[in-house]
């Protein structure tokens, strides 16, 4: 059972026995409403109607929030219906209310919907937006979310601030589009917001509200660096590529060369962009670093290189690969791979770095020559006195590869003390099929199987030795 389920559940009890409704539903989250509609209905079934109140006990006359609790949530849409009725004077009940505002029984929906238009006012909306638009992604929920934007709509941007800041992105999606449409964020709060916000969504609806022209200005002006330097500081790469960009329209367009080596591929790109338009040549400047090749190169403009560079640039990116920067060796690799240069030879080596980004790196670029790679070689870097990230790497290696040898690699391992190694291990031995290569009736895969019985039902462990030629 779901653990919004199982709070549900205990939610409807507590109901029942007496409890307080704000007691009984604990932080009253948007989930927690929503697990309570739930949990009534689940145990009604489970444990039978005695636990809700009958049609009588939702008679106006005498009504109690915590049983109008239960019967709003009742599994009897004329038991909800009149507890929709007598829910006026309670305004604990209303994210009930808003619930059964999208409710599939259309009376019921509809006294909800007359009631939750009388009683949203301002400081309910704000309190109530979460669950509103949770509830919104319904079929019928569409009603709730309108009326929270009419509400919304005519409110300053004070009382707005906390929905701005809510940790539900789907709040802060809704309540951006509403200030952009209200015009309340100036272009320097909208690039503030948009370098500090988290969510892509966010992001681009603030740069794009953030860097359009105002009624009368000009779309060619000049971008005050006060919505510049937010953009092109943030730690998120879309708003920097999106500074970036704008650097031409600025004027300031000198400026994206120090983004052609940005940790982040698509700045990287960005920055090129610019550069070209203003007659420069990235590739050109990406073969002057790399071959300087000092201690201070940076990793970018090593990728960068081969983003925009030509095959015949894999010579200066060879000698990188002993460079003393961790992450100019890893980009030196990752270089290497987008060109496909990959020299196994010369990769090999790497998987013995000291750095986890440079082993990382080479896993990668040597994946697709796995078979080709010494088996025993391999095996032995799977052993505890090697470091983690190369032990990783090496049985990544081995389960590319297929056959005994992957099989051998994860029984090997099924004991380990590193979690990860051990739980990919026995993923890789329940995924195990025998391959072409893999000579029938194996007596070696045979034993493995048996070592990894554990791992499987007794119907599929004979299956298995079935596939594999072997008696069960």
């Amino acid at each position: 059972m779901r653990e919004d389920t199982r709070s549900g559940i205990a939610a409807a009890m507590r109901l029942a026995e007496g409890v307080a409704l704000r007691e009984a539903v604990g932080a009253g989250g948007p989930g927690d409403w929503l697990a309570l509609d739930q949990g009534v209905r689940e145990a009604a079934w489970r444990y039978g109607l005695r636990l809700l109140p009958e049609p009588p006990s939702v008679d106006p006359a005498h009504p109690a929030e915590s049983r109008l609790a239960l019967a709003l949530c009742h599994g009897d849409g004329r038991i909800r219906e009149k507890a929709v009725r007598s829910s006026a004077r309670y305004p604990g009940l209303l994210p009930l209310v808003v619930i059964r505002a999208a409710d599939w029984a259309e009376p019921v929906r509809e006294r909800a919907r007359e009631l939750l238009r009388e009683a949203l006012d301002l400081e309910a909306a704000i309190a109530l937006a979460p669950l509103i638009l949770s509830v919104g992604r319904r079929d019928r929920g569409a009603f709730g979310v309108g009326l929270l934007g009419a509400v919304l709509r005519p409110a300053p941007l004070g009382r707005l601030s906390a929905l701005l800041a809510d940790p539900d992105r789907a709040v802060r999606r809704f309540t951006y589009r509403l200030a952009v449409e209200q015009r309340l964020l100036g272009p320097v709060q909208l690039a503030r917001a948009a370098a500090r916000d988290g969510d892509t969504v966010v992001q681009d609806l603030c740069v794009t509200a953030a860097l359009a022209a105002r009624p009368g200005e000009d779309v060619d002006k000049d971008v005050p660096d006060e919505v510049l330097t937010p953009l092109l500081t943030a730690r998120n790469p879309r708003t920097r590529a999106a500074g970036v960009t704008v650097l031409r329209r600025a004027g300031r367009a000198r400026q994206a060369q120090s983004f052609l080596t940005d940790r982040s591929a698509l700045v990287r790109a960005c920055a090129r962009y610019v550069v070209r338009q203003l007659g420069g040549h990235p590739a050109g400047w990406y073969r002057e670093r790399c071959t300087a090749a000092g201690p201070d190169l940076p990793p970018g403009a090593v990728i960068g290189l081969a983003e925009c560079g030509e095959r015949t640039d894999g010579e200066l990116l060879r000698p990188l690969l002993a460079h003393p920067v961790p992450g100019v060796r890893a980009q030196a690799v990752a270089g290497l791979r987008a060109l496909d240069l990959t020299d196994t030879e010369r990769l090999r080596p790497l998987l013995e770095d000291p750095s986890p980004g440079v082993v990382r790196q080479t896993a990668l670029a040597l994946l697709p020559s796995a078979p080709d790679l010494p088996a025993d070689w391999l095996l032995g870097h799977t052993d505890l006195k090697w470091p983690r990230h190369v032990r990783i790497a090496a049985f990544r290696l081995l389960n590319a590869r297929g056959g005994v040898v992957a099989l051998r690699a994860a029984v090997g391992l099924l004991d380990d003390p590193d979690v990860k190694l051990r739980t990919w291990a026995g993923q890789s031995v329940q995924r195990w099929r025998p391959s072409a290569e893999v000579p029938r009736g194996d007596a070696e895969v045979g034993e493995l199987l048996d070592r990894s019985r554990h791992l499987f039902s007794e119907y599929v462990l004979r299956r298995r030795k079935w596939e594999a030629g072997l008696a069960g």
